[in-house]
């Protein structure tokens, strides 16, 4: 038997909120405002203040691409290893949000039709709750907090979550309309690579420390090197060189999340900042996944060539939150794994 919809006709009842919430409210837009226009950051942040605020187990920013789907893109508790995930509009509750743009409520998803219940289940959830992140009456996505309980919230937790994505969706908007601004893009970007750059990889590790020391979270910081470079431009040329070099960032893009950063430091040599980590076994199955796929060859005008990459990694808190120590802690691990290998340096 189905249950029986549970939908807002009031999504902001400010009776229902305590001066205590409003204060968490008004701290969590205030911590919104500082990590700025990182869009990635801005998601991971609220996921995990999201799910604290009304004592969820997990939470999900999912967000609309193209007419049909909707992707997790930022996801923390029982949801953090689903990111990436896509539900069909038509076949969700998160769906039924964006096509109604009211909040929705689930009590039970073993018995709601109207949710994706093979979804439900891999992620482990009962309950949740989904409101639309909107701006200017466009639905970009929906905000969701979830539980492996049922019936775990409430009209309050409902009205706290309306709340929190009215600043949110206008945030996200600015946020990518900004990094979608040519001067902007070039000036936070890699050219020859397209991903992030020096200045911005500082400036996403200096918000993540901050954000890992106050939720007590791991952050990965990795350095990654090209090992066989020089073999490359000696063999076929720098052009190939360049086109290696695109290749392992394009590579390292496509393995991380959207709230994960990939910035190319300088040369052949890349940054990555993973978060949040579960653990340091967690840490150590990424980079061996991110190994695995770079050492696949890559075609270079009906060449095949091969790629060879050392990481070296640090974690905070582990490791430290100094920013300094951790960066010369990733490279000294990376060189260790360079001295470890039988390729011929490049350096």
């Amino acid at each position: 038997m189905s249950q029986t919809p549970v939908l807002s006709t009031s999504p902001f009842d400010p009776s229902l909120i305590t001066r205590e919430q409003l204060l968490a409210i008004i701290a969590i837009q205030t911590e919104i405002a500082k990590v700025g226009l990182d869009l990635g950051g801005v998601m991971a942040l609220v996921v995990e203040r999201a799910q604290q605020l009304v004592g969820g187990d997990g939470a999900v920013i999912e967000l609309v691409e193209g007419e049909n789907e909707l992707v997790y893109c930022a996801a923390s508790g029982i949801a953090a290893q689903q990111i990436g995930l896509r539900l069909q509009v038509t076949q969700s509750l998160s769906g039924l949000c964006i096509q109604t743009g009211m909040p929705q409520r689930c009590d039970d998803s073993d018995v709601d039709a109207r949710v994706n219940r093979a979804a439900c289940r891999s992620v482990n959830l009962r309950s949740m709750v989904v409101i639309p992140l909107k701006y200017r009456n466009n639905c970009i996505g929906v905000l969701k907090v979830v539980s492996a309980k049922p019936a775990a919230f409430g009209s309050a937790d409902q009205t706290l979550l309306n709340m929190l994505s009215e600043v949110l969706g206008a945030e996200m908007f600015f946020a990518a309309k900004y990094a979608q601004d040519e001067l902007f893009y070039r000036a936070t970007h890699d050219e020859m690579t397209g991903v992030a750059n020096r200045a911005l990889f500082f400036d996403r590790l200096r918000n993540l420390l901050g954000q890992s020391r106050r939720d007590d979270c791991y952050l990965a910081v990795l350095i990654a090197d090209m090992d066989n470079l020089k073999k490359i431009n000696d063999t076929h040329g720098h052009t190939a060189g360049d086109a290696a070099i695109c290749e392992l960032a394009q590579r390292l893009k496509n393995m991380v999340r959207v709230t994960d950063t990939v910035a190319r430091l300088g040369g052949d040599e890349f940054g990555l900042l993973l978060h949040p980590i579960e653990s340091r076994t967690a840490l150590e199955r990424s980079v061996q996944r991110l190994l695995d796929e770079i050492a696949q060859p890559f075609l270079y005008k009906g060449i095949s060539i091969s790629l060879s990459t050392s990481i070296g990694y640090a974690l905070a808190p582990d490791d430290g939150f100094d920013q300094d120590l951790l960066l010369e802690q990733a490279d000294k691990a990376m060189y260790a794994v360079k001295r470890s290998i039988s390729a011929p340096a490049d350096k």
